[in-house]
């Protein structure tokens, strides 16, 4: 599958990243809800989407995706960018699939101490509350279907939140994909929070974007990401911090318990969970430009994965942190999809 995806020439490519969800497997219905929390007063955004008249459902056939440190789910894994999301791309291929925007992100509940200075509190939202949170989505997942286990989807931040719940709880999961996959980091953050850490951070647009070319050669960044990508990813995240939004210029404002464990666990050479209590098929995915996640996390990660059946790591050209939003996403989705769908199978 590799070898082929990288031989696809750039028309098929993006010919492929134009089709309509519709030209897959017909009309996708969409549903949104809110699933409370395990904590009090905290409630999760989540979106469903699955092909219109589906009626059994499968642990095969179902995926839960988490996003990573700074941006929510929504405004990545279901954009509308060439007429069709990755989240479009599953559902249109039979699954039933959902995201959730973690506390303090997106739609979902912002924390009391976002209503403060940042500087009034200490880090919050850190891996094992945004654990939590999936963990209360999945048992809704598992109790809405009626099925014993759901394969989980994380990018970034999400690898370590999704890697340490399969870890935890193993007869819940089906299947593991660790986009960009978090490990152990031995080169700079391109996160840095200058000072103490406060209960969050704020990002701006143009730091946004900066941080996502890193890495990429100069005669290559122009036509990395297609004419209008950004800006719609960036309007449609922006606008979900309510706060920030209203600030000159506009702002998003992160929490920071990431940067907390990455300091704590990743940055110091300490394992956040142990790879070897994960027993379920398991995919690393990276692209090859990714300064955030740099190739060397996976590729020390993938052997420590000893009990992990048919485990395999897919390296991706051309592509950043964020290939999921770049004329080669198709080469990430066909990946993923190739390795979901070898489920029951076997």
């Amino acid at each position: 599958m590799r070898k082929l995806l990288h031989a696809l020439p750039a028309s098929f490519v993006l010919a492929l990243a134009a089709l309509p969800a519709a030209a897959q497997g017909g009309k996708i219905v969409t549903e949104e809800f809110m699933v409370p929390a395990k904590d009090a007063g905290i409630e999760i955004y989540v979106r469903n989407k699955r092909p219109d008249g589906t009626t059994q459902f499968s642990p095969e056939k179902t995926v839960v995706f988490v996003h990573g440190a700074t941006y929510p789910a929504h405004t990545a894994f279901d954009l509308q960018l060439a007429g069709q999301s990755w989240m479009d791309f599953i559902a249109a291929r039979g699954f039933d699939v959902y995201l959730l925007d973690l506390r303090g992100y997106g739609k979902s509940t912002r924390p009391k101490e976002m209503d403060q200075p940042a500087e009034a509190n200490d880090p919050i939202v850190d891996t094992a509350t945004a654990r939590r949170d999936v963990g209360a989505v999945v048992d809704h997942v598992l109790q809405r279907r009626g099925i014993q286990k759901v394969n989980l989807l994380g990018w970034s931040w999400g690898t370590s939140i999704m890697a340490s719940y399969a870890a935890e709880n193993p007869q819940k999961v089906e299947r593991l994909v660790l986009y960009a996959p978090q490990w152990l980091r031995t080169t700079a953050s391109l996160v840095q929070v200058q000072g103490k850490l406060g209960a969050y951070r704020t990002v701006k647009r143009e730091a946004a974007k900066e941080r996502w070319l890193t890495g990429v050669p100069e005669d290559k960044k122009a036509t990395l990401i297609p004419a209008g990508w950004f800006e719609t990813w960036a309007d449609a995240a922006f606008a979900t911090d309510p706060v920030g939004a209203k600030m000159t210029p506009p702002t998003l404002r992160a929490p920071n318990g990431v940067q907390q464990d990455g300091d704590e666990f990743f940055s110091a050479g300490k394992p956040y969970y142990d790879p070897a209590r994960i027993t379920v098929p398991t995919l690393l995915v990276h692209a090859e430009w990714d300064r955030d996640t740099p190739a060397y996390m996976a590729q020390t990660l993938f052997p420590l994965l000893v009990n992990a059946p048919g485990k395999r790591y897919v390296q991706l050209p051309e592509g950043t942190h964020i290939i999921m939003m770049e004329k080669n996403r198709p080469m990430l989705f066909e990946a993923v999809q190739a390795f979901l769908d070898e489920s029951g199978k076997s």
